[in-house]
């Protein structure tokens, strides 16, 4: 991910996200917010350090202050063309100085503090030596929605990494499959994402036959043959944002019973889909496909939950499991993608993102549904 790649926010944008999330921080009852180089950086100031080093960097959000973008004084220059950079104070500190007393002038000297779950637990030390009297919450659990509602632009551009991923499948079901090992079908889809756009590419799982019922098998040696279904679930980033789609192919003609299972995944993916819609839970899209999937009794060969959120990273809240009553909100983009795998023999997941719109949802992937035969 660069800088470039979220050339169409403006500092305006950044600003008003770091707002956000200021506000949404004492909603919570939280006395600031420390965020570390990571995807929430990314999102709050399009900030993304060249290297992310045991050097402390930091961006402080706290009540009545403007935003701190805390560096490593040999960082600063690139910091300063973050494209956010003009909407935050940039303090920068030298080796010798000890970054975490620079950081801790800017925070109330106590008082419950979110964190990124990613920052450096040597930098969470720092911080409570320096701060004793503070407690931290990773911000998955304090603010889990804070980059859920995307707006328009970030709704145009994974719409984009949608398409880009769905051409990517229109292609790769041109290829040869049997007698390849799954990797080199791999290295085709890695390469068929770059290819329509995608700066980085997080996953392409093949699992073809049996490996197919492991849901994270990802790729193996394995040698596809005729007779195999084969799940393909791949996806990345472009401009920034991400993709995330999975279609089941089978080589050659499948079996009555490949064909009853796909289309009982196929089934449960758009039950899960008309469930969205603004006010829902997001326990019922999970609902709304298990119960499809239950009632042709293969309950029991759907081993996750049934989507999750998607947006500056692949997998980010919110998740669509059982026990999350969060309610879905117009913007909100996540994964629908219910399966079934059937141990040592074949597995099935279908798989689209999924927005939430004024009055339901709207597909980001629309390659067919249906069953694809594959040479």
């Amino acid at each position: 991910m660069t800088g470039s790649a979220l050339a169409p926010f403006t500092a305006d944008d950044y600003r008003a996200r770091m707002e956000r999330a200021a506000r949404a921080a004492a909603d919570a009852g939280l006395a600031g917010l420390l965020v570390a180089p990571g995807p929430d950086l990314v999102w709050l100031t399009g900030y993304t350090p060249t290297a992310v080093t045991e050097r402390l960097t930091v961006l402080v959000l706290a009540p009545g202050r403007d935003p701190v973008l805390v560096v490593p004084t040999l960082e600063a220059p690139d910091a300063q063309k973050a494209a956010g950079a003009d909407a935050l104070t940039l303090l920068d500190w030298t080796d010798g100085e000890d970054p975490y007393a620079v950081t801790a002038a800017l925070l109330p000297g106590s008082g419950r503090l979110g964190i990124s779950d990613n920052a450096w637990a040597l930098h969470l030390l720092g911080l409570l030596r320096t701060l004793p009297d503070t407690s931290y919450a990773a911000l998955t659990d304090a603010l889990p929605m804070l980059r859920a509602v995307k707006d328009t632009a970030e709704l145009e551009l994974l719409a984009a990494a949608g398409a880009a991923a769905d051409a990517a499948f229109e292609e790769i079901r041109k290829v040869p499959f049997a007698g390849r090992r799954e990797s080199e079908v791999g290295q085709d889809l890695a390469d068929l994402l770059r290819r329509f756009g995608h700066s980085q590419v997080d996953f392409t799982i093949v699992g073809s036959g049996p490996n197919g019922a492991n849901p994270h098998h990802e790729v193996g040696d394995r040698v596809i043959r005729r007779g195999d279904m084969v799940v393909l679930d791949f996806g990345g980033l472009k401009d920034g944002y991400g993709s995330d789609t999975t279609r089941t192919v089978h080589v050659g003609e499948p079996t009555e019973e490949e064909r009853r299972v796909h289309d009982v995944v196929r089934a449960a993916q758009e039950a899960g889909f008309r469930a969205v819609r603004p006010g829902v839970a997001c326990q019922e899209v999970d609902r709304a496909a298990r119960a499809v999937i239950s009632d042709a009794g293969y309950g029991e060969y759907f081993i996750h939950r049934t989507g999750h959120g998607i947006g500056v990273t692949t997998h980010e809240p919110p998740y669509m499991i059982e026990g999350e009553e969060q309610l879905l909100v117009p913007g909100m983009c996540f994964s629908v993608e219910p399966g079934v795998y059937l141990p040592g023999r074949f597995g099935v997941r279908i798989e689209d993102i999924v927005t939430v719109t004024g009055d339901g949802g709207r597909r980001l992937n629309n390659t067919t549904r249906e069953m694809v035969i594959v040479d």
